[in-house]
């Protein structure tokens, strides 16, 4: 299902009739700022008590986008985004993010051994969000025990793969790489 909500106004072409630039970090978070704000988009992502629901969304100059709703205790586990740039804002309720200080290497490995002070957390309640590199490796979390979380993600270019880890104290392991077939 993909939705096109009124902050995601399409893109002018300049007069040249260039392609739009590909749009930045701040691009995607001044997205995901926008379309959090739109009430009635929010309001209509439909939640499962269960699991993870998510509406596709038009993203701004082609770039992959997603409304999320998170069901109390649920989280996404260790994983990255490979080449693409992402931004996420929470609308609803609060999200935790745990990610690491240091840039990880990309490919080449199944295993690496964290050094200590590494690890970042984040609270993002409602309002808050964050943009991020390329390969940022992250877990998003709702730990209420009572109340959903809605969120927005945006990540250009759309996702060509996600990596996920797992991980055992400083261990970091990837454990699968899914292809967007995977998950649509």
């Amino acid at each position: 299902m993909s939705v096109s909500p009124s902050a995601s106004a399409p893109s002018a072409t300049p007069a040249t009739g260039s392609a739009p630039a590909a749009p930045t970090q701040a691009d995607l978070l001044d997205f995901v700022r926008r379309t959090a704000a739109d009430a009635e988009l929010i309001a209509s992502l439909p939640l499962d008590p269960e699991g993870r629901t998510w509406v596709h969304l038009d993203g701004p100059g082609g770039s992959e986008a997603w409304l999320i709703g998170w069901p109390p205790g649920t989280g996404t586990g260790w994983h990255d985004h490979a080449e693409s740039i992402g931004a996420f804002l929470t609308a609803v309720g609060e999200l935790k993010e745990n990610s690491f200080a240091a840039r990880l290497p990309t490919d080449g490995w199944k295993t690496l051994e964290l050094t200590e002070g590494v690890d970042r957390e984040r609270r993002l309640p409602a309002g808050r969000g964050r943009s991020f590199g390329q390969h940022h490796v992250h877990e998003v979390l709702n730990e209420s025990t009572e109340r959903h979380a809605v969120s927005v993600h945006a990540y250009y270019p759309p996702l060509p793969q996600i990596r996920r880890y797992s991980r055992s104290g400083q261990v970091l392991r990837l454990e699968q790489v899914e292809r967007p077939e995977d998950w649509q």
